[in-house]
């Protein structure tokens, strides 16, 4: 690519609605734009899929690790909960973001310092290893850092995926795109991961995911620039400044008033709750993971190998996803999406072997991923612009407050059943619950139909 094509490229992302400028016609505009959100998302997403500090390269070298340190299913089933507290509280991120701009900033400057948050703690846990000696809560101080870095970084990437994207109809598309390249990354964890584990080497695991927080925070510090933005509620010229003052005042609370406004409208309420109720699944990876390399005595590198397998399914779902997304009703995508979402969960009653535990993995993938997909996206036509960092980032957090809920629940069941009745049983009745809360979805359907019609009456720009 030329010197001049690059900077075509760079200006296709880092201009708002693929308008061109002084040149290029719009249907070349608005190739590149898709090229180049496309391209920032799949390389910011796949970095996020390798560092995050839950479901990335450390997840499974960390439980692992609280296993061999004497701590029970439960326990580190909690740990993890826990853990993706920060995932929750990503709507205040998002009302920092689209309120207060640092700098004249509202998106690149948060990106810089929270993926330098993520590089430089990782980085640290990495130097100073905890030992075994050591307290879960001292874990979790160390690793609730990193995690609070790439969720705060993660609610300024959709905040940038909904407001570029929705104006060109494209946010299934991204999401896709997105998702697609975070489980790509997981294909290489999954594997890693379980080298690491099995040969007793997690803290490389801190050193890889922090080496790459660092990369993502060059790609914003050297990609992405966007126009400086005036405060929130900065008055117009004025000859008395105290009338600057006041008028400064009034338009900011008029600012507030107009956000509250957009995030609390019916499409986002009926979102919220449908994303609770689909994410609100006892059945985990803790308790898969745990279940795999416990009862059924599966080694850590054979887990690993069907993380990646599972991975594959998801990228192909993905590329799927990206294919069908605007060709497919919006209201059968979503009901589609509650059917995978069980078959997901139920396809576990077969796993009985290393044949059969290959074949599930890459089938879940698939199912696990489309339905999550039809979610995203059903979350992303909700926002509105002016306050898409926060709706989008509320929505994220009532999905992963359940799925953190539903985790630590579904440990403490497992525990409790299993000296009960013994691991198969457990395990098997809570695939039975999990695929019975995920029907539970079909309770809110008039609303779902009602957002549907209403999606439908909504304009939106062709491919």
């Amino acid at each position: 690519m030329g010197v001049a094509a690059f900077e075509e490229f760079r200006h296709a992302w880092n201009s708002p609605g693929g308008e061109p400028v002084n040149g290029p016609p719009r249907t070349t505009s608005r190739r590149l734009d898709v090229l180049g959100l496309s391209a920032v998302f799949a390389a910011i997403y796949f970095i996020q899929g390798v560092s995050e500090p839950t479901e990335g390269l450390i997840a499974q070298p960390v439980r692992s690790l609280l296993r061999d340190w004497g701590h029970s299913t439960d326990q580190i089933a909690w740990f993890h909960a826990w853990l993706a507290l920060p995932w929750a509280l990503k709507p205040i991120f998002g009302f920092w973001i689209d309120l207060v701009p640092w700098g004249g900033s509202r998106h690149r400057r948060y990106l810089i310092a929270a993926n330098a948050v993520t590089a430089v703690a990782l980085i640290a846990v990495y130097r100073f290893p905890p030992g075994a000696g050591t307290r879960l809560v001292e874990v979790f101080a160390w690793l609730v850092v990193p995690t609070f870095g790439v969720a705060f970084a993660d609610v300024v990437v959709d905040a940038l995926m909904i407001e570029r994207g929705r104006p060109l109809g494209l946010t299934g598309r991204l999401q896709s795109i997105q998702w697609g390249s975070m489980y790509t990354a997981t294909i290489l964890t999954g594997a890693v991961g379980g080298w690491i584990t099995q040969s007793d080497r997690e803290e490389l695991g801190f050193l890889i995911s922090g080496v790459c927080a660092g990369a993502a925070l060059l790609l914003a510090v050297g990609w992405l620039k966007e126009p400086r933005v005036a405060p929130s509620g900065a008055a117009t010229e004025a000859s008395d400044n105290t009338e600057r003052v006041a008028n400064g005042v009034r338009a900011e609370r008029l600012t507030v008033r107009r956000w509250f406004a957009r995030v609390a409208r019916p499409r986002v309420l009926t979102a919220a709750a449908f994303l609770f109720l689909w994410s609100f699944n006892p059945f985990s990876t803790t308790v898969l993971h745990l279940h795999m390399t416990g009862a059924m005595r599966f080694d850590e590198q054979f887990y690993g190998e069907t993380v990646s397998i599972q991975a594959f399914g998801a990228v192909a779902a993905s590329l799927v996803y990206g294919l069908v997304c605007r060709k497919v009703p919006f209201v059968i995508l979503v009901h589609a999406s509650i059917v995978l979402g069980i078959f997901a969960t139920a396809a576990y009653f077969v796993m009985t072997d290393a044949s059969s535990a290959r074949i599930v993995a890459v089938v879940v993938g698939f199912a696990y991923m489309t339905g999550c997909l039809a979610q995203f996206d059903f979350a992303a036509r909700a926002c509105e612009r002016g306050a898409a960092a926060t709706t989008f980032a509320l929505l994220m957090a009532v999905s992963n407050l359940s799925l953190s809920l539903s985790t630590g629940l579904g440990g403490s069941i497992y525990a409790r059943w299993n000296d009960a009745w013994g691991p198969e049983r457990a395990f098997h009745l809570l695939v039975a619950l999990g695929a019975a809360s995920t029907a539970a979805c079909w309770l809110l359907t008039p609303a779902l139909h009602r957002f549907a019609r209403a999606e439908t009456e909504t304009a939106r720009p062709d491919d």
